[in-house]
């Protein structure tokens, strides 16, 4: 099952069943998203990118989460549940997903998405239904990196304040260092606001922004390039941690805009 959203010449597919991704961003019939079960964009919540061994500590207690990318624990459990929906028009669709074992702590997420003709809006929100815990929050967007247009491959634009350095365990090491030439498997920090354009040549231009400070670009492959706005960087929930409380729930979004080129 799954929600259709149009706006001129936009059209967005969310796959509530699969991890409420968006299967399908397309402009004027361009498919700008890499497509597959794994693909698409999809949300990382309660944790974005890895956890050190699947492990984090919440006070004095540690807990263990399930490792699936060993020997780390990767991009939570949001992007593997169906999702239930919570109300849609032609241009928005809102849905909830429960915060269950083996995540420690009940809560809700929701995930909003507002189509308009040149831009599409997502936000997400994690609450508790009691005490607090440590959480954060972003989205997965896999960008093909040529769109068959006949331009060519997709050029990356940003200047990020740092980058985290990364160990040989894929990890941040804590130190922040300038930024390095891709390609890149990485955090960047971006303290103003995520702000990052993808050009393709005489075809598109798609600028993401967000108010979150932290951006993981992964550039490796050569079908996509990945734009990950995020509330805090991987491992962050040891390193960083963001209590999502009874009276201050995190929330997060990521606009991405468009302007034709032909």
């Amino acid at each position: 099952m799954s929600t259709q959203l149009s706006a001129g010449g936009a059209e967005v597919t969310v796959d509530q069943e699969n991890g409420c991704r968006i299967s399908s961003l397309r402009i004027d019939g361009t498919e700008l998203l890499r497509q597959g079960p794994k693909y698409g964009s999809f949300p990382m919540v309660p944790w974005c990118g890895r956890i050190e061994d699947g492990r984090f500590r919440d006070g004095g207690t540690v807990h263990q989460m399930p490792v699936n990318h060993p020997p780390h624990a990767l991009h939570g459990f949001g992007c593997d549940a169906p999702w239930r929906p919570a109300g849609a028009t032609a241009t928005e669709a809102a849905f909830t997903f429960d915060l269950a074992e083996p995540w420690p702590y009940p809560g809700r997420v929701t995930q909003v998405f507002t189509l308009a003709e040149d831009a599409l809006t997502l936000t997400m929100g994690v609450e508790t239904y009691g005490n607090s815990f440590p959480a954060q929050a972003g989205w997965h967007p896999w960008f093909r990196r040529d769109l068959g247009t006949g331009g060519g491959a997709a050029e990356l634009s940003f200047e990020p304040a740092w980058q985290e350095e990364r160990g040989a365990d894929h990890l941040p090491t804590g130190h922040r260092i300038d930024p390095k030439p891709g390609p890149w498997d990485d955090c960047f920090g971006m303290p103003h606001g995520v702000d990052v354009t993808l050009t393709w040549p005489g075809a598109l231009e798609l600028r993401l922004t967000s108010r979150a400070e932290w951006v993981v670009v992964y550039d490796e492959e050569s079908e996509a390039i990945c734009v990950e706005p995020q509330s805090g960087p991987p491992n962050g929930l040891n390193t960083l941690p963001r209590l999502v409380t009874p009276v201050d729930p995190l929330e997060v979004s990521t606009t991405w805009t468009w302007r034709r080129l032909r």
